[in-house]
């Protein structure tokens, strides 16, 4: 029998400091815990059981002598089986640490992982008691040293950041120029190929889909899919080991943190997608993996009446109760893990608006002690600011430092492009940074991550290819996703091989990526879109995964066109300052001044008044960006000063003939973009008076000079 000291009540998990191990969990209402160690990967149930022996303040403790990295273990906790009362302890149920930093990939889905009996006439009030080990996971004892070198966090400003959603097995899961052996994995995407493509590209940063251990659901395994996306989490420390190279217990943990080394050397940083919302064990007929046996009470959000249910905001069957002190600070330590032992560069909430929910929603302790932190309120945080409870819409809603994903933005892009009456002026709000959801609290246009598309919905080539979502291949009779997608197939359903159609999708294609790169705020691109990726009209693959998710690389004339305008619309926004400012455009620089920084124009020339906007049938509009009067400042402090720039949208299905603008300065125009003529070449100038902007088209224009001062050099 090996022996267990007192050990200390911190920190909370399994602490290897060289010479043994600390055992640390939280749990209120048990009346005793039991540490079970496994001799390897292949022993079905633990060699040694021990009880932790000290309890201070819910925090069970004890500490093994002796004991290395790569020990497997797990916990059974004792308690009250009362699911009417909220509790659902069960020893007979092998549970993970919530603080694991690694756990295995095995769980194998039985009868035994539920902790009720499944036959019972009672459903979840009958505790079920088949021992679970054989089938369950296990936590990882790890060795935390790396050698990191000389890297460091690059802390781009977000307003000069370029996002990139992106999932770590489709990324590079087919890639020729990877390694056979590390496609689909942390290695792949911290491999010279990934990191080259990533470089080229332009992209600042990569948001990683869902990397926190997950299991996949026996609903989907039971039909032959898996779990793909990621957003079922059991192990906020843990990365998950699906997605690493090497398959020794733990060793994910240091191939992780050498592919966030590698990114950071490229210049690339790293967001994760974490989902602190809901668990993966689901609603009161779900498995008893970890939080609902270790206790179901503090964490879970019960229903206050009848806590044998649970508050489910999130469509999951469950959500965290971030309300208690103690699974606040499970997020909260697991959000400065990240930052600091895996030096990750930010976060994407899941589902954001579930974290604050609680009597005093705007001033929710989640906020103040994100804010407060030392550590996390030097990352990028980034909320997706909904879920699906009362009152979930809150985009526009989170404090400073928040950043969110504008829903609204991507709705509207779509409507204005698909042609959809009214939309111009909301348009015009959108692209310059939703001033009038962000403005008020303080924040800034970046704070706007703006997207036309995310893992979650269609892709863009299937924007513009379907009317329909076809998600058959979920199993779910095409029930689920979303069947509001603002899409448009331009008149045929899927593939087409009509020239026509081909070229106007393209050019639709390339309308939304230049609307994303010349907005305002902070842009997001999902991985493929630069290539026309398609998942052949599913706009809910999160249970695919196999070619329809997965970036596909063989060489293609469109995508290839389509990627190099891309990079061109990302080393344009980069070089102009103009196109990703720090403050909002005032418009009059000084109330009844002459110097405007901003102008909307109308194709005959002249500046767009309040009756003009509010013109349902208002689909064509010119932007004038006057860098020349930008009044910001670099990092440095010095002044800013960019071009002036002269952006045209054209939505509707007619050829318009717009009158350039002269001023300032009287002019001499060329053409940096136009997705009607993406061959054109930059720097064209323009030798009218007018622009003849094709239909369904995105022109932008650089001022290059004065007409005047053009016709002396000439005559000199």
């Amino acid at each position: 029998m090996a022996a267990i000291w007192p050990g200390k009540p911190y920190p909370l998990g399994a602490t290897w400091d060289g010479l043994g191990v600390n055992f640390a969990l939280f749990s209120q209402h048990a009346t005793r815990v039991d540490l079970c160690l496994f001799d390897g990967p292949e022993a079905v149930r633990e060699t040694t059981r021990l009880r932790l022996p000290e309890r201070t303040e819910h925090i069970w403790h004890g500490y093994v002598p002796h004991l290395k990295p790569g020990q497997l273990y797990g916990y059974r906790v004792y308690g009250p089986y009362n699911p009417g009362h909220g509790h659902r302890f069960n020893p007979h149920k092998l549970l993970l640490d919530p603080y694991a930093k690694a756990i295995t990939d095995g769980l194998q889905w039985e009868n035994a992982l539920y902790g009720y009996r499944m036959s019972s006439p009672y459903a979840d009030l009958t505790i079920g008691k088949r021992d679970s080990a054989p089938f369950a996971p296990r936590s990882v004892v790890v060795d935390q040293r790396f050698d990191w070198g000389n890297d460091q966090r690059l802390a781009l400003p977000l307003s000069d950041s370029i996002i990139y959603e992106v999932h770590v097995k489709g990324f590079t899961q087919q890639m020729p120029d990877v390694p056979a052996e590390l496609r689909g994995t942390y290695a792949g995407l911290g491999s010279p190929a990934a990191l080259a493509y990533l470089q080229a590209l332009g992209v600042t940063a990569v948001e990683l889909l869902p990397i926190h251990y997950f299991p996949d659901d026996q609903v989907l395994i039971d039909q032959g899919l898996k779990n793909y996306w990621g957003y079922q989490t059991l192990g906020y420390f843990a990365p998950d080991g699906r997605y690493a190279a090497a398959q020794e217990p733990g060793a994910q943990v240091a191939e992780f943190k050498q592919m966030v080394k590698a990114l950071h050397a490229a210049g690339i940083e790293v967001i994760l997608d974490v989902v602190y919302n809901h668990t993966g064990e689901g609603n009161q007929q779900g498995p008893t993996l970890a939080f609902r046996g270790l206790d179901n009470a503090s964490y879970y959000r019960l229903v206050p009446d009848n806590p044998r249910y649970y508050m489910d905001y999130t469509g999951t069957g469950n959500s965290l109760d971030t309300t208690h002190s103690r699974v606040l600070q499970l997020v909260i330590d697991s959000l400065r893990y990240w930052v600091t032992e895996m030096r990750v560069d930010g976060f994407r909430f899941d589902l954001a608006r579930t974290l604050i929910r609680g009597e005093n929603d705007g001033a929710n302790a989640f906020f103040d002690v994100v804010k407060l932190d030392p550590i996390l309120a030097q990352v990028k945080l980034i909320a997706e600011p909904w879920d699906v409870g009362p009152d979930g819409y809150w985009v526009g809603r989170f404090p400073y430092p928040w950043a969110e994903w504008n829903g609204k933005y991507r709705d509207n892009v779509r409507k204005f492009w698909k042609g959809d009456g009214g939309q111009a002026a909301e348009f015009a709000s959108r692209i310059m940074g939703s001033m009038d959801l962000y403005r008020h609290n303080g924040r800034r246009p970046f704070h706007s991550v703006n997207f036309i598309t995310a893992h979650d919905g269609f892709t863009l080539r299937d924007l513009v290819s379907y009317n329909e979502k076809h998600n058959e291949a979920n199993g779910e009779a095409n029930h689920d996703g979303d069947d509001h997608n603002n899409s448009w197939n331009m008149g045929v359903e899927g593939p087409s091989d009509d020239p026509e159609i081909r070229e106007a999708r393209l050019r639709q294609m390339r309308n939304f990526l230049a609307t994303l790169l010349l907005s305002q705020g902070t842009p997001m691109l999902l991985a493929g879109d630069e290539r026309g990726r398609t998942q052949q009209g599913n706009n809910n693959a999160y249970c695919q995964d196999n070619a329809i998710s997965w970036l596909d690389w063989r060489p293609d004339e469109e995508a290839e066109g389509l990627l190099a305008f891309t990079k061109r619309l990302i080393e344009l926004r980069q070089r102009h300052p103009l196109l990703h400012r720090r403050r909002f455009f005032q418009g009059p620089l000084v109330p009844g001044g002459i110097d405007y920084d901003v102008e909307w124009l109308t194709p005959d020339g002249q500046e767009i008044g309040p009756a003009i906007w509010h013109n349902s049938e208002l689909r064509c509009i010119g932007l004038l960006l006057n860098g020349r009067v930008m009044r910001e400042h670099d990092i440095q402090g010095n002044p800013v000063h960019d071009d002036v720039l002269l952006v045209l949208f054209n939505a509707s299905p007619e050829d318009v003939a717009f009158i350039l603008p002269d001023w300032p300065d009287d002019p001499l125009w060329e053409v940096l973009v136009d997705t009607a003529e993406p061959q054109l070449a930059e720097g064209t100038p323009i030798t009218t008076e007018t622009y003849q902007l094709a239909a369904r088209s995105l022109v932008v224009l650089v001022e290059r000079g004065q007409k005047t001062r053009g016709r002396e050099e000439a005559r000199t």
